[in-house]
């Protein structure tokens, strides 16, 4: 892993000084968020590398990055993202696919996960985000996903209204740090999520945190890898025992 960090980081670099010296945006390749962290670790350390994030929509995991020249700003930035449309060419015979079943059928066509975003699953459609150079592909060759065949064509951005599945989940916590409102969300431990946190799987609003201390805050986006993400609402009480009420809505 530190070696592929490393790796990321002089291509972050690299991407910064090469966009400055040419004078126009540059883009990486999709992002996870520990991805993600290495290169906000590194906006806050070199005040030269001039960069945003953007995954095609409002609350996208994956994200592009933009490198930005000295004299440009992010208006100028055009994202090369395309949303692709994926839907059953019979509804009737279709199965329903998850996002696994996507993210495999695109590896098959040899498509490197740097290469998509996020892959939204509705009940009836499925909409993918992914390099624009990798658009026409997609739509000519996925043309099948397990037994059920499909459909693709690119999207207007306008044309993608995705409202995410959410779950409200109201409980008393110790305290608001980390572990124990994870624990709340996914009905575990706080014993048990401690190495989920100091192994690097707990990101906050993109950021890696690996102290179970950590205190959240009204509106935090909090992601665990293998369990789902959840964002931490606010406090709406205190029982008689001192315990804080507090309210968060999980992604189902």
């Amino acid at each position: 892993m530190e070696k592929n960090d490393e790796v990321l980081k002089r291509r972050i670099q690299d991407l910064a000084l090469l966009a400055d010296r040419r004078g126009c945006i540059l883009y990486s390749d999709f992002l996870s968020l520990y991805e993600q962290n290495i290169l906000f670790d590194l906006l806050q350390k070199f005040s030269w590398i001039h960069g945003e994030t953007f995954g095609g929509y409002e609350g996208a995991e994956r994200r592009m990055a933009a490198f930005l020249p000295s004299d440009a700003s992010m208006q100028d930035a055009v994202y090369p993202i395309s949303c692709i449309r994926i839907v059953p060419a019979q509804r009737k015979f279709a199965e329903q696919l998850s996002h696994r079943d996507i993210l495999g059928a695109l590896m098959n066509l040899g498509i490197e996960r740097s290469k998509t975003g996020d892959i939204a699953v509705l009940e009836q459609e499925a909409f993918l985000f992914c390099s624009s150079q990798f658009a026409s592909l997609v739509c000519d060759e996925l043309n099948r996903i397990r037994h059920t065949t499909v459909r693709c064509t690119v999207c207007q951005p306008e044309d993608f209204t995705y409202a995410p599945s959410l779950e409200r989940i109201r409980g008393s916590v110790a305290s608001v740090r980390l572990d124990a409102v994870i624990a709340l969300a996914f009905h575990a431990s706080r014993s048990s999520l401690i190495s989920l946190i100091e192994g690097g799987s707990v990101f906050v609003n993109g950021r890696l945190i690996t102290t179970n201390a950590y205190s959240l805050k009204s509106g935090d986006l909090v992601s665990v890898r293998g369990h789902g993400r959840f964002r931490y609402c606010d406090v709406s009480g205190q029982s008689k025992k001192g315990r804080i009420w507090v309210e968060i809505d999980k992604y189902v």
